[in-house]
Protein backbone atom coordinates (compact mmCIF):
# COMPACT_ATOMS: atom_id res chain seq x y z
CA UNK A 1 0.00 0.00 0.00
CA UNK A 2 1.12 3.89 -1.02
CA UNK A 3 0.63 5.32 2.05
CA UNK A 4 0.82 8.50 0.83
CA UNK A 5 -1.78 8.46 -1.37
CA UNK A 6 -4.27 5.74 0.59
CA UNK A 7 -5.20 5.86 4.14
CA UNK A 8 -5.78 2.43 6.27
CA UNK A 9 -9.40 3.23 6.70
CA UNK A 10 -12.01 5.75 5.54
CA UNK A 11 -15.23 7.26 7.39
CA UNK A 12 -17.11 4.25 6.28
CA UNK A 13 -14.97 2.28 9.15
CA UNK A 14 -16.82 4.72 12.15
CA UNK A 15 -20.01 3.70 13.21
CA UNK A 16 -21.41 6.81 14.77
CA UNK A 17 -24.27 6.00 17.66
CA UNK A 18 -25.47 9.41 18.80
CA UNK A 19 -24.49 13.18 18.14
CA UNK A 20 -25.76 15.60 20.56
CA UNK A 21 -25.82 19.23 20.03
CA UNK A 22 -24.12 20.86 23.50
CA UNK A 23 -23.62 24.34 22.01
CA UNK A 24 -24.81 26.55 19.04
CA UNK A 25 -23.16 30.55 18.30
CA UNK A 26 -20.47 31.00 16.12
CA UNK A 27 -19.29 27.85 16.79
CA UNK A 28 -20.97 24.75 17.26
CA UNK A 29 -20.43 21.91 19.65
CA UNK A 30 -21.73 18.27 19.73
CA UNK A 31 -20.98 15.15 22.04
CA UNK A 32 -20.69 12.07 19.93
CA UNK A 33 -21.00 8.52 20.58
CA UNK A 34 -19.01 6.35 18.14
CA UNK A 35 -16.98 3.40 17.74
CA UNK A 36 -14.27 2.89 14.91
CA UNK A 37 -12.02 -0.04 13.01
CA UNK A 38 -8.83 -0.66 14.89
CA UNK A 39 -5.63 -0.89 13.05
CA UNK A 40 -5.08 -4.90 12.09
CA UNK A 41 -8.05 -6.09 13.61
CA UNK A 42 -11.71 -6.70 12.69
CA UNK A 43 -13.12 -5.66 15.93
CA UNK A 44 -14.19 -1.84 16.73
CA UNK A 45 -13.34 -0.05 19.54
CA UNK A 46 -16.17 0.12 22.62
CA UNK A 47 -17.82 3.06 22.32
CA UNK A 48 -15.93 6.25 23.03
CA UNK A 49 -17.95 9.96 23.99
CA UNK A 50 -15.54 12.81 22.08
CA UNK A 51 -16.92 16.20 22.02
CA UNK A 52 -16.55 17.63 18.40
CA UNK A 53 -15.98 21.49 17.66
CA UNK A 54 -17.86 22.73 14.36
CA UNK A 55 -16.40 25.74 12.45
CA UNK A 56 -16.50 27.19 9.60
CA UNK A 57 -14.00 26.33 6.47
CA UNK A 58 -11.27 29.30 6.77
CA UNK A 59 -8.58 30.52 4.24
CA UNK A 60 -5.36 32.63 4.22
CA UNK A 61 -2.58 33.98 2.15
CA UNK A 62 1.04 35.02 2.41
CA UNK A 63 1.00 38.11 0.77
CA UNK A 64 4.81 38.72 -0.25
CA UNK A 65 6.70 40.88 -3.18
CA UNK A 66 10.13 39.98 -4.87
CA UNK A 67 11.11 42.81 -6.37
CA UNK A 68 10.17 44.51 -3.01
CA UNK A 69 11.44 42.07 -1.53
CA UNK A 70 9.18 42.33 1.52
CA UNK A 71 6.26 40.36 3.09
CA UNK A 72 3.27 41.49 5.01
CA UNK A 73 1.67 39.63 8.19
CA UNK A 74 -1.17 41.16 10.59
CA UNK A 75 -0.97 41.34 14.90
CA UNK A 76 -4.09 40.95 16.56
CA UNK A 77 -5.64 39.93 19.83
CA UNK A 78 -6.57 36.08 19.83
CA UNK A 79 -8.62 34.70 23.08
CA UNK A 80 -7.32 31.07 22.59
CA UNK A 81 -4.04 32.79 23.22
CA UNK A 82 -5.30 34.78 26.11
CA UNK A 83 -3.16 33.03 28.66
CA UNK A 84 0.28 32.88 26.33
CA UNK A 85 3.00 34.16 28.48
CA UNK A 86 4.57 36.27 25.76
CA UNK A 87 1.06 37.96 23.88
CA UNK A 88 -1.94 36.96 23.04
CA UNK A 89 -1.29 39.66 20.12
CA UNK A 90 -0.47 36.88 17.88
CA UNK A 91 1.15 37.01 14.62
CA UNK A 92 -0.45 36.10 11.58
CA UNK A 93 -0.96 35.75 7.43
CA UNK A 94 -4.07 37.56 6.59
CA UNK A 95 -6.67 35.37 7.03
CA UNK A 96 -11.16 34.39 7.45
CA UNK A 97 -13.82 32.24 7.89
CA UNK A 98 -15.34 31.71 4.29
CA UNK A 99 -18.84 33.41 3.85
CA UNK A 100 -21.40 31.18 3.01
CA UNK A 101 -20.75 29.48 0.05
CA UNK A 102 -17.70 32.02 -0.45
CA UNK A 103 -14.74 29.79 -2.15
CA UNK A 104 -11.84 30.33 -0.52
CA UNK A 105 -10.31 32.54 -3.52
CA UNK A 106 -12.51 34.76 -3.07
CA UNK A 107 -12.38 34.98 0.88
CA UNK A 108 -8.97 35.52 1.01
CA UNK A 109 -9.33 38.81 -1.61
CA UNK A 110 -11.88 40.07 0.59
CA UNK A 111 -9.88 39.50 3.58
CA UNK A 112 -6.55 41.13 2.09
CA UNK A 113 -8.34 44.69 1.57
CA UNK A 114 -9.90 45.00 4.72
CA UNK A 115 -6.79 43.85 6.58
CA UNK A 116 -4.03 45.28 4.22
CA UNK A 117 -5.24 47.67 2.00
CA UNK A 118 -4.05 44.82 -0.82
CA UNK A 119 -5.43 43.77 -4.03
CA UNK A 120 -4.92 40.42 -4.97
CA UNK A 121 -4.74 38.56 -8.79
CA UNK A 122 -2.37 35.48 -8.78
CA UNK A 123 -3.03 33.18 -5.94
CA UNK A 124 -1.09 29.58 -5.52
CA UNK A 125 -2.81 26.92 -3.15
CA UNK A 126 -0.02 25.66 -0.61
CA UNK A 127 -2.42 23.50 1.27
CA UNK A 128 -5.59 22.56 2.63
CA UNK A 129 -5.16 21.20 6.42
CA UNK A 130 -7.13 20.21 9.95
CA UNK A 131 -5.36 23.13 12.56
CA UNK A 132 -7.02 20.76 15.41
CA UNK A 133 -8.31 17.62 13.86
CA UNK A 134 -8.15 16.39 17.71
CA UNK A 135 -11.01 18.45 18.79
CA UNK A 136 -12.46 20.70 15.72
CA UNK A 137 -13.38 20.06 11.60
CA UNK A 138 -12.36 23.06 10.82
CA UNK A 139 -10.50 23.29 7.36
CA UNK A 140 -7.30 26.01 6.95
CA UNK A 141 -7.03 26.21 3.09
CA UNK A 142 -3.86 28.21 2.92
CA UNK A 143 -2.19 30.43 -0.20
CA UNK A 144 0.21 32.54 -1.48
CA UNK A 145 0.55 35.72 -3.28
CA UNK A 146 2.39 38.64 -4.84
CA UNK A 147 0.93 41.80 -4.24
CA UNK A 148 2.37 45.78 -4.26
CA UNK A 149 3.12 46.44 -0.50
CA UNK A 150 2.96 49.39 1.04
CA UNK A 151 5.82 50.77 2.80
CA UNK A 152 4.84 50.93 6.44
CA UNK A 153 1.86 48.99 7.64
CA UNK A 154 -0.85 50.50 9.70
CA UNK A 155 -4.39 49.69 11.25
CA UNK A 156 -6.78 47.77 9.72
CA UNK A 157 -9.85 45.46 10.18
CA UNK A 158 -13.89 45.52 10.40
CA UNK A 159 -14.61 47.60 13.70
CA UNK A 160 -18.37 46.59 13.65
CA UNK A 161 -16.74 43.06 13.70
CA UNK A 162 -14.51 43.69 16.73
CA UNK A 163 -11.40 43.71 14.79
CA UNK A 164 -8.09 45.93 15.14
CA UNK A 165 -5.41 44.39 13.14
CA UNK A 166 -2.11 45.66 12.88
CA UNK A 167 -0.49 45.22 9.35
CA UNK A 168 3.57 44.75 9.65
CA UNK A 169 5.74 44.65 6.23
CA UNK A 170 9.05 42.64 6.47
CA UNK A 171 12.13 42.85 4.97
CA UNK A 172 13.08 39.44 3.51
CA UNK A 173 16.14 39.72 5.27
CA UNK A 174 14.19 39.35 8.85
CA UNK A 175 13.20 36.25 7.23
CA UNK A 176 15.20 33.36 9.31
CA UNK A 177 15.53 35.95 12.31
CA UNK A 178 11.70 35.89 12.59
CA UNK A 179 11.05 32.07 12.07
CA UNK A 180 13.89 31.25 15.05
CA UNK A 181 12.45 34.37 17.28
CA UNK A 182 9.59 32.46 19.11
CA UNK A 183 6.41 34.34 18.41
CA UNK A 184 5.19 32.34 15.51
CA UNK A 185 2.48 30.12 17.18
CA UNK A 186 0.53 28.88 14.52
CA UNK A 187 0.72 26.52 11.84
CA UNK A 188 -0.78 28.91 8.83
CA UNK A 189 2.16 31.37 9.52
CA UNK A 190 4.81 28.31 10.19
CA UNK A 191 3.89 26.70 7.01
CA UNK A 192 3.64 29.90 4.98
CA UNK A 193 6.71 31.32 6.00
CA UNK A 194 9.07 28.26 5.16
CA UNK A 195 6.93 28.28 2.06
CA UNK A 196 8.66 31.46 1.44
CA UNK A 197 12.30 30.33 2.59
CA UNK A 198 12.57 27.34 0.14
CA UNK A 199 10.75 30.26 -2.74
CA UNK A 200 13.96 32.49 -1.62
CA UNK A 201 16.21 29.98 -1.59
CA UNK A 202 14.79 28.54 -5.26
CA UNK A 203 15.19 32.77 -6.62
CA UNK A 204 18.69 32.78 -4.56
CA UNK A 205 17.16 35.69 -3.13
CA UNK A 206 16.75 37.59 0.95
Amino acid sequence: MNITKHATYSHQDVEIQSRETLYSGFLRVEKVSLRHRLFNQTEYTPTIQRELIQRKEAAGVLIYNDQQKKFALIEQFRIGAMDDPVSPWQLEIIAGVLDGDESPETCIKRESLEESGCELNDLQHIFSFYPSAGACDEIFHLYTAQAILPETGGVFGMPDEGENIQLHIFDYAALDELLQSGRLCNAAIIIALQWLKQHLLALKIG
